[in-house]
């Protein structure tokens, strides 16, 4: 069997070349315009540097729109947005600005950012290198993965979902090729909520589910 290759990622952060979003509007404006690639930036690389102020909110817009707008309905909405589950970076631009749009018609004000908290839009090239390590038997996965560096989980687990198979982590695209039945792991990797917990959480779980015996 080919044995799991273990790798890890960083992210090299740039300027999108959009101006920044200084209120609701402005930023439903460039959400609009932006390309895929700095949407899926701010919906899912948030991840890998998660807020310790509001570890409730998954995605840049919604932290933005608490943090710095004041805006906790908005904020609480765009936080709700689960972006795997949209086929298309285009679909979920729709939800977002479906969303805004509502907040939008709702408010009497259209909320602001003060001098110096504006929205920055953001892109990242993923850059992905191998740690050398192997893991060569399920009953190693669990062992393997508690020493995993958070940019491992991501990679292994919520960018893997963007990939073929679409919406398949890589440990359980690795067990569909192994000999023998272990859908009890891949049931329990499935179950796992990986939108809305920390790296830190999703590795304790995952730990959990392929140490299932």
């Amino acid at each position: 069997m080919s044995p799991f290759e273990i790798k890890d990622c960083a992210l090299l952060r740039r300027m999108s070349g959009l101006p920044p979003a200084v209120n609701l509007r402005e930023l439903r404006e460039r959400i609009a315009a932006c390309s895929p690639d700095v949407l899926y930036h701010h919906f899912c690389d948030t991840q890998l540097a998660p807020s310790s102020d509001y570890p409730d909110y998954r995605n840049d817009f919604a932290i933005w729109a608490r943090r710095r707008l004041g805006d906790q309905i908005v904020a609480e909405r765009l936080g709700m947005i689960d972006p795997y589950v949209f086929p298309s970076m285009e679909e979920l631009r729709q939800v977002t600005l479906d969303i805004i749009d509502e907040r939008l018609s709702e408010a009497f004000m259209v909320p602001w950012a003060r001098p110096g908290h504006e929205f920055y839009f953001m892109q990242a090239v993923t850059v992905v290198f191998d740690t050398g390590k192997r893991v060569t038997r399920p009953d190693e996965l669990a062992s393997a993965i508690s020493l995993m560096t958070n940019g491992s989980i991501y990679f292994h687990v919520l960018e893997a979902r963007r990939r073929n198979p679409m919406g398949v982590d890589d440990f359980s695209a690795w067990l569909q090729g192994l000999e023998g039945d272990w859908e009890r792991y891949m049931k329990a990797i499935r179950e796992i909520d990986v939108t809305f917990h920390t790296l830190a959480e999703v590795k304790s779980e995952l730990v959990e589910a392929v140490g299932v015996s």
